[in-house]
């Protein structure tokens, strides 16, 4: 609806200042060609449409400088936690979990499942960080009622390295307003997009 809209104000823009133009040069309002407006504006939402959504992501585009790097899937990792256990004086031991990446052109969602809870992004982008592409994002999580008592909702915080073209591997870091971070690091993707930690886990059994 954005894009759409964004398309109609630009066009209108370029019809005021030809309009504009012809007026200056010639004295008179030449309207003939502003017949073509409405399929210029079509055909333009259509091809940045495709754009946004799908032709970014083909292999040949993806070599191009400045095209975001694509890390859209669903990927299997590992989360290995650096919280101690004041009880036990030990860490959590490192959990498989999954990594669900809603991506177009410019826009970017991210949620991660575990078998205890999820988390959703709130803000993400994929960018270029000195010379090297990285995935960060903010996050609310939500755990499952069943561990509510021992692990309370939070907000965090994640950066990821973008390794390889295209992308193979995702590593990187957590941190959380609970005084928590830890590791995590992805090697495995498949196309389709989860939408929880069940199904996901179909996808690499």
């Amino acid at each position: 609806m954005k894009r759409s809209i964004t398309i109609r104000v630009v066009a209108a823009v370029v019809v005021i200042v030809l309009a504009a133009g012809t007026w200056l040069t010639s004295g008179k309002l030449d309207t003939g060609w502003m017949r073509v407006f409405s399929a210029a504006v079509l055909i333009a939402t259509l091809i940045l449409g495709a754009w946004d959504l799908w032709l970014w992501r083909l292999s040949l585009v993806q070599r191009i400088p400045g095209i975001p790097r694509c890390v859209r899937g669903t990927w299997q990792g590992t989360l290995t936690s650096f919280w101690v256990n004041p009880a036990t004086g030990a860490s959590p031991a490192p959990k498989t979990v999954y990594l669900v990446i809603h991506q177009t052109a410019t826009l970017a969602t991210v949620k991660l499942f575990t078998d205890e809870s999820r988390s959703t992004s709130t803000l993400a982008a994929v960018s270029v960080v000195d010379n090297a592409w990285t995935l960060a994002y903010l996050y609310l999580n939500r755990p499952d009622i069943r561990v509510e008592p021992r692990s309370r909702m939070h907000h965090g915080s994640t950066v990821f390295d973008v390794s390889g073209s295209p992308a193979s591997r995702l590593t990187g870091r957590y941190w959380t307003d609970r005084d928590s971070k830890g590791q995590l690091e992805f090697t495995r993707r498949h196309h389709k997009l989860a939408d929880d930690f069940l199904e996901a886990a179909t996808y690499f059994a």
